[in-house]
């Protein structure tokens, strides 16, 4: 049934006529007879009858002009309840994100995100598995990846570029020796970020394109960036992490970098959503908060 046709007649029922709704609305009497001709046909019945005199509802026509108004009266409130809060930043808003991400990276944002926004709420749902965005019920992921995600059909927004380096306690060093080459790291007791066997080895490139692969003894595998860094910083082994998770380390001296002008990868960034239209407020402000606050954090 095509609404229109339900609007027109509840108008004409209405205003008592044709020639009435007709300049209430200002569409021509023939398009809005032929409107409420449509409407009878598709339902079966008879809803006016009309004379050159006058138009009177028929009983059942008076039961559907009843009903009609009353739906078509909630229709519209929805309709405007919807374009009220579209253009609201109010409302919830959920995200995925890796375990890293949650502690080093988005800790020390969300809280003021909130407090610019209090109509605001957030769902952060913490994991390391790569989360199906439309499946989860979420309006967008951030996730780190080396090469381009495989789902196509998710909008990709690159937040950043991260570099990975290799870390260690300083009295590591003192006790096993400061390396030159990445060949001096061969054998060394190493700290495995992953829950899947890396073979214990590190891929390492410099700044010229260079690439070399060291093999260590394993210590320790976790998905937990926290107790990595912490066993490194109990000089247990020399562990691969993201600049940024140990920035802080490095700066009161519990943790030194290992092979400063290597890395032990470059990951991206990215923020993955299932479309770019139909997006509300309140997703759309987080989404230019993190990609303004984000990179700066996890780049510098």
């Amino acid at each position: 049934m095509d609404l229109n046709s339900a609007r027109y007649f509840v108008q004409v029922a209405e205003k008592g006529g044709f020639s009435a709704a007709s300049r209430a609305l200002g569409i021509p009497k023939s398009k809005l007879s032929r409107h409420v001709q449509q409407l009878e046909r598709s339902l079966g019945v008879k809803l006016l009858l009309r004379s050159t005199r006058r138009l009177v509802l028929t009983d059942i026509g008076r039961d559907y002009f009843h009903d009609a108004k009353q739906a078509l009266q909630h229709l519209d409130a929805a309709e405007a309840s919807v374009r009220h809060k579209s253009s609201q930043v109010a409302g919830t808003v959920s995200f995925s994100c890796s375990v890293g991400m949650a502690q080093f990276g988005l800790r020390p944002l969300l809280s003021r995100f909130l407090t610019d926004h209090p109509q605001v709420a957030l769902r952060q749902q913490v994991s390391n598995q790569l989360v199906d965005v439309l499946g989860a019920g979420v309006d967008f992921a951030i996730r780190g990846h080396m090469e381009t995600l495989p789902d196509s059909s998710l909008v990709q927004r690159r937040l950043a570029t991260v570099a990975w380096h290799l870390f260690c306690s300083p009295g590591f060093l003192e006790k096993n020796g400061h390396p030159d080459r990445p060949e001096d790291l061969e054998g060394l007791a190493g700290l495995t970020m992953g829950w899947q066997a890396s073979g214990g080895k590190w891929t390492l490139r410099d700044g010229q394109g260079a690439a070399a692969t060291v093999h260590y003894g394993e210590r320790l595998r976790s998905e937990d960036m926290v107790s990595l860094k912490q066993a490194a910083s109990d000089g247990l082994g020399i562990v691969a992490l993201p600049a940024y998770v140990c920035r802080e380390e490095v700066r009161t001296a519990y943790l030194v970098r290992v092979l400063p002008d290597w890395t032990a990868g470059t990951p991206q960034i990215s923020l993955l959503m299932p479309s770019r239209t139909g997006v509300l407020p309140p997703v759309q402000r987080l989404i230019a908060f993190l990609g303004r606050e984000l990179p700066p954090l996890l780049e510098g």
